[in-house]
């Protein structure tokens, strides 16, 4: 798959998933739009990729996203590919939950989606312009998560968002599809006490969990022409954990 001509904004481009996402579209030839608040991890980013520019923003600030999109289509043109990759979570029970934790998580993994992607839209159709649309949800938003209840309502948010926005987006040839990663080697992980993160291991059938880069090559194909004909699905990539239709 390449991505020539394309450009492709990746959110949450500064560490894990997102940076593997934007590292493998740079690889295969893509310019990307690489967004994030962590200023070092992003350069980082940029760094590993063959032609990348760095966009430092938080995605709770809904001001700052209208000047994201004018940013980029001045720097770069509209952009082919959106993913939205960025997200957060702190594991504790449902209990001792604190209102600001989930007002965070609300702003950051579900709001965040919509508004750049909002942003982005208003550009691309009064262009009458096409793009594929690739949010990264979890598996714990189809299935619920011990520990992680908000945080999997928020991301069961991001995959009723997908399909109801690609029903929206068909008639102009946008797609719009969802990435739910399963346990994942990304810094979130890696503060799991270690218990726990046997304990995944040990129910996962593949009996590892995934590489930041095999959930990216599963967006990229999402993202790519080969994926024309493919809009409003869910895609799990979690070595079998997840077998819930």
């Amino acid at each position: 798959m390449r991505f020539d001509d394309k450009v492709a904004v990746v959110t949450g481009a500064a560490s894990g998933i997102g940076r593997a996402i934007a590292v493998e579209l740079a690889h295969a030839g893509a310019t990307v739009a690489a967004v994030d608040r962590d200023e070092s991890g992003l350069t980082q980013t940029v760094q590993a990729c063959a032609n990348a520019t760095a966009h430092i923003v938080d995605l709770a600030d809904a001001a700052a996203l209208g000047t994201l999109r004018d940013d980029v289509v001045a720097a770069h043109g509209l952009p082919d590919v959106i993913v939205n990759a960025a997200g957060f979570d702190r594991v504790e029970p449902f209990m001792s939950n604190d209102d600001a934790l989930w007002q965070a998580l609300v702003a950051v993994n579900f709001l965040g989606p919509v508004r750049l992607t909002h942003a982005f839209l208003e550009s691309i159709l009064a262009r009458e312009a096409t793009a594929k649309i690739v949010n990264i949800a979890s598996d714990a938003g189809r299935v619920g998560s011990l520990g992680e209840t908000v945080y999997a309502g928020t991301k069961g948010g991001v995959i009723a968002f997908t399909k109801s926005l690609a029903r929206e987006m068909a008639r102009h040839q946008i797609n719009v599809n969802c990435v739910c990663p399963g346990p994942t080697d990304t810094p979130l992980l890696a503060s799991l006490p270690d218990k726990v993160r046997q304990g995944l291991i040990r129910a996962i059938p593949f009996g590892r969990i995934a590489k930041p880069e095999e959930v990216a090559k599963a967006v990229l194909f999402l993202a790519s022409d080969d994926a024309s004909f493919i809009t409003g699905q869910v895609l799990s990539v979690s070595g079998g954990l997840t077998m819930a239709g």
